[in-house]
C-alpha cells in the first residue's frame, strides 16, 4: 500500500497513516525499505512527489559527493524539456529492467532456498539487520518526528 504524506504550508510533512510529522530522512528509510510513497499538498491536493524526492537527492548530495555526474546536470539543464524528456523515458526503462532483473533473482533465490532448506525470511531479517548496521543507525534507536 502506498504510504501518503500530506505537505503543509510551513513545509512539514506528515504521515497520515501514523498520525506523525516525519523528515525527508524518514520518507528515505521509507523507500529504502520498499516502501511506496506519494506527497500531496495539504491545501491544493497537488502531487508533490518528484519535489519531495528531489529535495531529498539534494539533501544527501550536500552530505557527501553528489550521486550524478556535473556533466549529466548541465546537459539536462541546458536542453531543458527535451532532454528531460528523454532522460525520464531512458531512466523509467532502465528502472523498470532493474525491478525485473530483482524479481527474477528473487524469484530463483526463493527457489533455492526451498531446495536447501534455508528460511527466506529469516536471512531477509539478517540481510536487513546488516544493512541498517553498516548505515550507522538502528531504525529501534531513532527518535521520532514530533506532532
Amino acid at each position: 500500500m502506498k504510504r501518503v504524506l500530506k505537505r503543509y504550508s510551513n513545509r512539514k510533512l506528515y504521515d497520515i497513516q501514523e498520525s506523525r510529522y516525519v523528515t525527508l530522512e524518514d520518507v528515505a528509510e521509507m523507500i529504502r525499505n520498499g516502501r511506496d510513497v506519494s506527497v500531496v499538498d495539504a491545501d491544493t491536493g497537488e502531487d508533490l512527489t518528484a519535489m519531495i524526492l528531489t529535495e531529498i537527492l539534494v539533501e544527501a548530495a550536500r552530505s557527501r559527493r553528489a550521486s550524478l555526474p556535473a556533466a549529466f546536470l548541465s546537459q539536462l539543464i541546458r536542453y531543458g524539456d527535451a532532454w528531460d524528456e528523454f532522460a525520464q523515458k531512458s531512466l523509467r526503462a532502465s528502472m523498470g529492467a532493474v525491478a525485473t532483473s530483482q524479481r527474477e533473482f528473487e524469484r530463483i533465490f526463493q527457489e533455492w532456498a526451498t531446495h536447501t532448506g534455508l528460511s527466506v525470511s529469516d536471512e531477509r531479517q539478517a540481510r536487513k539487520a546488516r544493512k541498517q548496521k553498516t548505515r550507522g543507525r538502528s531504525t529501534a534507536s531513532r527518535p521520532r518526528a514530533r506532532r
